[in-house]
C-alpha cells in the first residue's frame, strides 16, 4: 500500500465518507481551496492508479468509490508513523500527546479502561 501525499488522503477522506461520488460531488466537499476540476479528477484517477479507488462508468462520466477501507489505511499508516517517530512505543507516543496536552487525563483513564476490559 503506496504512502498518499495530504491532497490524495484529503480526497480519499471525502470518498470515505461518501461512499461513491463523481467528480463533483467530491468538489462540492472540499473546505479550503478547491483546485480546478480536471486537477481534481487526475488526482482521483492517480488515486485509481495506485489502487485505492475503483468506478462505475455512466457514459463519458464516472462514479468514484473506495476500495481501501479506511481502518486498513489508518493501521498501515499509524504503525508507521509510531515506528518513525516514537521508536516503536506506544508509551511514547501516549505521552508525547499529553505533554502537548493533546490528550486528557479523563481520554487516559477511559484508554486504561479499554485496556484492562481487553484482559
Amino acid at each position: 500500500m503506496e504512502k498518499l501525499t495530504n491532497k490524495e488522503e484529503e480526497i480519499m477522506q471525502i470518498l470515505w465518507k461518501l461512499e461513491k461520488a463523481f467528480v463533483k460531488e467530491v468538489m462540492a466537499e472540499i473546505k479550503d481551496e478547491k483546485p480546478h476540476y480536471n486537477t481534481l479528477s487526475t488526482i482521483i484517477r492517480n488515486l485509481e492508479e495506485k489502487g485505492y479507488v475503483s468506478y462505475n462508468a455512466f457514459g463519458k462520466t464516472h462514479q468514484y468509490f473506495p476500495i481501501v477501507k479506511m481502518e486498513d489505511y489508518r493501521k498501515k499508516f499509524m504503525n508507521t508513523a509510531i515506528d518513525t517517530y516514537f521508536n516503536s512505543s506506544y508509551k511514547n507516543m501516549v505521552s508525547f500527546f499529553a505533554k502537548e496536552e493533546k490528550i486528557s487525563a479523563e481520554e487516559l483513564r477511559e484508554i486504561l479502561a479499554m485496556i484492562e476490559k481487553k484482559q
